[in-house]
């Protein structure tokens, strides 16, 4: 390994995404002693909503919360303190965002050289991509006509940040890398990691999916939310620091609420990764089955034990497309029968929409979703609420023809005179129908992108071609050894474990801990397939052959769950109430599964 700097690296998680709280960059300011703050901005839907901006403006299609709450309140600390800034802020026009960024710097009189790393976006290539026919890469759907194509970005790695930084910027701004490059490209600048020390490289991404949610990792969105959010002060940001070998800390500013624990940390770690040993990314392939959380006393987690396997020669990539319009509403209702009363509304709307579409002779929906909210509608057979007085129905359609999702708009409105009583709802503007981008996800050859760095020096092509390693793939985990007790009880996982959830396009992601090693085998056995399609059976449509998939983490004692095609098409089109699978963790911590009943004990 050729290290360039020995020391500790210090790098503050900003921004987890776009629409974070603006206090975090202040509080790591305050904190001082950072060499780097860095801001992930984007998802699927960001980038969709930045290129529906960008077809409207052609200067707009960047976070503008990044230049404008980010940096301009706090360019003078940044530059007195000599912080270092990597921010994915750019979306689908990271010149655009440099060029607002370089202004500001003049206007407040300050020298930061600022670094743009482009060549992820492939919208001006879409009918060369066309010819090749892409399959999307979870669906194997074909690739959705060119004229409806909105947005073509490959996932980029960390390298080319690295050689922005050699290059000398205080701020490198890219478009779309994956997330946790902005961390990556940042330890490789500064310990000179090459493309063979996949190790480090595994863990300096691992620091990376750590940071890359903010207070994901010091207490937000946690299990045990109130033994994080009652500590006092703001909830802190997090900070990593990493060490040469790869392995780090994590903590947060020491004035700051929240909690740093293995847990908080944990949660994170398996939040939306899918198969541990297997996680992709454009600079290594990274192996956290044999990752070790271990606390380190208050509000510090040393994280160690990622592996790295050889790299892609390819990048996943990314499509959004005109897939039609969508709206929805909520109406609520209280008083005797109120959820009879619902289902009675929402069938009518549909029914006269339906009956209306066919007099004119259009299509039906293309989908439609019909939610009760207060029901228990989310918890499918393990519903327990039935008698409940007051509910929200959401009622939401698709359809090719914005004309047809406003017709469903407007008939919903209308039955105001003609619904059930307790009909009520908070008054406002009627909903309009949106365009729906939809996801299609492929991959892209490396040689095939032309990256460049472009700074104050001008600009300087980038060979992102991962060089020749050794092929070599992590050896299979199995399972947790059989339990067995002579008398078991049964309690509600959240009891044994914690727990988050999130998506991947239209697959659901869970992440589950134990809180205790010897809880782990119980976990595993009880969380076997039958077990979760009582729990999310009423969520999957048809999808893959293999709807379930779960993975052991022996090193965390925790697993990682798959639900595919559960989330009715995934955030940017979905129609669901929850189109990301983030309350999906919340069902499974209130289902009761059976353990020994003397170690339950024996714990207590």
């Amino acid at each position: 390994m050729v290290q360039s700097e020995t020391r500790k690296l210090r790098i503050g998680g900003a921004s987890g995404f776009w629409g974070d709280a603006a206090m975090a960059t202040p509080q790591l300011l305050a904190e001082g002693d950072l060499d780097f703050i860095v801001y992930d901005y984007l998802a699927e839907i960001t980038m969709a909503v930045l290129a529906r901006a960008r077809a409207k403006d052609a200067t707009a299609g960047f976070a503008t919360d990044f230049v404008t709450s980010a940096m301009v309140p706090n360019l003078q600390e940044i530059a007195r303190q000599g912080v270092r800034i990597v921010s994915n802020a750019g979306g689908v026009n990271p010149k655009a965002c440099a060029a607002a960024l370089r202004q500001e710097i003049e206007r407040q009189g300050l020298h930061l050289k600022v670094a743009v790393v482009e060549g992820d976006d492939l919208l001006a290539q879409r009918e060369k991509i066309a010819e090749g026919a892409p399959r999307d890469m979870f669906s194997s759907a074909p690739m959705p006509p060119v004229a409806q194509i909105a947005s073509i970005n490959a996932y980029l790695g960390a390298f080319p940040i690295a050689r922005a930084l050699e290059r000398g910027a205080d701020i490198v701004v890219t478009g779309r890398c994956v997330d946790s490059a902005v961390t990556l490209g940042a330890a490789i600048h500064h310990f000179g990691w090459q493309r063979s020390d996949l190790d480090a490289l595994a863990a300096g991404s691992l620091a990376g999916h750590i940071l890359e949610c903010g207070p994901q990792a010091t207490g937000g969105n946690f299990t045990d939310w109130r033994e994080a959010l009652e500590a006092s002060g703001e909830i802190g940001y997090p900070i990593a620091e990493i060490s040469a070998t790869g392995e780090f800390e994590v903590t947060k500013p020491k004035s700051s609420g929240g909690l740093v624990s293995r847990a908080t940390v944990g949660e994170q770690m398996l939040y939306e990764i899918g198969d541990p040993q297997a996680y992709v990314l454009p600079d290594v392939t990274c192996d956290f089955s044999n990752v070790v959380l271990e606390d380190r006393g208050e509000n510090r987690v040393l994280v160690t034990g990622a592996k790295g396997y050889s790299a892609p020669q390819s990048y996943k990539t990314c499509l959004t497309w005109s897939d039609g319009y969508r709206s929805g509403h909520l109406f609520t209702f209280y008083g005797l029968e109120a959820e009879a009363k619902a289902e009675h509304f929402a069938k009518t709307v549909l029914s006269r929409c339906r009956a209306a579409l066919a007099r004119m002779q259009a299509p039906d929906f293309a989908d439609t979703s019909v939610e009760i909210i207060g029901t228990e509608s989310q918890f499918g057979l393990l519903r327990q609420n039935t008698d409940v007085r007051e509910v929200a129905v959401k009622i939401a359609v698709r359809h090719p023809d914005a004309r047809a999702v406003g017709l469903f708009l407007k008939e919903a409105t209308g039955l105001g005179l003609t619904s059930p009583p307790g009909l009520s709802g908070f008054a406002g503007a009627r909903p309009k129908p949106t365009p729906v981008l939809a996801l299609f996800s492929y991959l892209t050859p490396k040689d095939q992108l032309k990256l460049t760095i472009t700074d104050e020096a001008g600009t300087e092509a980038f060979d992102d071609t991962p060089s020749a390693c050794p092929t070599s793939t992590p050896t299979p985990v199995g399972a947790p050894v059989e339990p067995w007790a002579e008398q078991l009880v049964e309690v509600p996982l959240v009891q044994l474990a914690w727990a988050r959830s999130g998506d991947k396009g239209d697959i659901a992601n869970i992440g589950v801990l134990a809180r205790r090693p010897d809880f782990m085998p119980w976990i595993w056995k009880g969380l076997n397939e039958a077990h979760l399609q009582k729990v999310f059976g009423h969520f999957q449509g048809e999808g893959r052959a293999e709807q379930i998939e779960r993975f052991f983490l022996p090193g965390s004692q925790s697993m990682n769950i798959l639900l595919h095609a559960a989330l009715g098409g995934g955030g940017t089109s979905s129609l669901r109430n929850d189109p990301q699978a983030k309350g999906y963790a919340q069902l499974l911590l209130a289902a009761p599964i059976a353990i020994d009943a003397a170690l339950l004990k024996a714990g207590a």
